[in-house]
């Protein structure tokens, strides 16, 4: 689907808190122009919202990141937060948390990404994978985000959090309608019944896991954890369940699935692939740099400052926007272009400091072990209708993608 290319000279009239915009449009050349004529863009109020600092520069992005003492996450880290008066699981997530609780609290959750766990989920995915891709070979035609990529970061984070198999295809149904819709203007109450959901399942998985401190997955780590001295408390438990999982499972999905359109409309890295000219650490790099699954974090002001040089107010809502800053020609050599063998590649998909995506590895295992799949068992791929985007201010990837796989011939799956 081609969408429209919005004209930058309409740069006022935009609302980038709709997520409208995002999914019908391309807004390259608004990025642009805002890089080059007005990096530090103030976006006027719509309605009720307030106006906030639009960043679209790398060096900005950065600055902001690395000024963690004066851009907080607690009032939210997404516009739709923000903009609405602040995130209900602030100081206690710990996306939306700052200060000694999210160090203490990422203490916890790192423990849980040890080498032996993730080479675990290493060979599970892979076999998962491998899977999904002969299914989608032998219908013929598939969608590929349904049929293949949606179902293997799931697989991860669920690995992670040892959830039971039988709950996961739950879970995948609820985690795809709480920060995006497959459709224009749904209710809100469809996301928030779907959040409701996730945190009341994992409220009673952490109950059966309380009192087992030999367990190292993610549930009970945090179910048997002290923080400041004290137990989590279950709020604080459901809500870090609830993020890791939401986070876990959008990235992997989007990038995979944008990955696997861009080796489509870019032959050349297609090959490359195939040949194995490029290594799977470098090429997963550059496939999250071009899909950007998040398409901006947002940060609140708690004092006046500046971001190189130019005043911000205490109080000011401040948006980086990834998808510009992932193509900022600054920081990347001929950015419009998809190139398998980039290096530096210092994308910032995970953002960057102290609220890195703490699934950043995970995110990344994922995405290298399909495009190891891809060149082992597909021999060519097409796209054989138009995708589908879905409805998000946040998040930035795709609904559907019909797609046809052909098989590498003698192909076959290694157990």
């Amino acid at each position: 689907m081609i969408r429209p290319i919005v004209s930058p000279d309409d740069l006022d009239s935009l609302d980038l808190a709709d997520p409208v915009l995002h999914c019908e449009n391309d807004l390259s050349e608004v990025w642009r122009r805002l890089r080059e004529e007005r990096p530090y863009y103030w976006h006027p109020p719509r309605g009720d919202q307030p106006g906030f600092w639009v960043f679209t520069r790398y060096a900005d992005a950065m600055s902001v990141y690395r000024n963690k003492e004066i851009f907080t996450t607690e009032g939210g880290n997404a516009l739709p937060t923000l903009l609405t008066g602040g995130d209900s699981a602030s100081g206690s997530m710990l996306a939306v948390t700052d200060g000694a609780k999210h160090t203490q609290l990422r203490n916890v959750l790192n423990a849980a990404f040890s080498p032996r766990r993730l080479k675990l989920i290493r060979d599970a995915i892979r076999l998962t994978i491998d899977d999904l891709i002969m299914a989608a070979i032998d219908r013929g035609e598939c969608d590929f985000v349904r049929d293949v990529s949606a179902n293997i970061p799931l697989g991860a984070i669920c690995g992670l959090m040892d959830v039971p198999e039988a709950d996961r295809r739950y879970l995948l149904g609820l985690t795809s309608h709480t920060w995006s819709s497959d459709y224009k203007d749904a209710p809100p109450e469809e996301s928030w019944q779907a959040k409701t959901e996730i945190l009341l399942y994992f409220a009673d998985l952490a109950h059966t896991r309380r009192g087992n401190n030999d367990a190292d997955d993610v549930v009970s780590l945090l179910a048997n954890c002290h923080v400041g001295g004290e137990p989590l408390s279950d709020a604080d438990l459901m809500s870090n369940c609830y993020g890791l999982m939401i986070g876990g499972d959008e990235t992997g999905r989007h990038a995979i699935s944008g990955g696997l359109q861009a080796l489509i409309e870019w032959p050349d890295q297609w090959r490359a692939l195939k040949e194995g000219t490029v290594g799977l650490d470098t090429a997963a790099n550059e496939v999250l740099r071009w899909t950007v699954p998040s398409l901006h974090g947002g940060r609140m002001a708690t004092g006046d400052t500046l971001v190189n040089g130019h005043p911000v107010k205490k109080g000011d809502i401040v948006s980086v926007w990834i998808s510009s800053a992932n193509r900022d020609p600054e920081v990347f050599a001929d950015p419009d272009r998809f190139a398998l063998d980039r290096t530096p590649n210092k994308h910032l998909t995970f953002a960057f400091g102290s609220h890195i995506c703490l699934g950043h590895t995970l995110a990344r295992i994922e995405v290298e072990e399909v495009l190891d799949s891809l060149r082992t068992l597909v021999s060519s791929a097409e796209q054989s209708g138009p995708e589908s985007w879905i409805y998000s201010s946040i998040l930035h990837g795709m609904s559907a993608l019909p797609a046809v796989l052909k098989p590498e011939p003698n192909a076959r799956i290694i157990r």
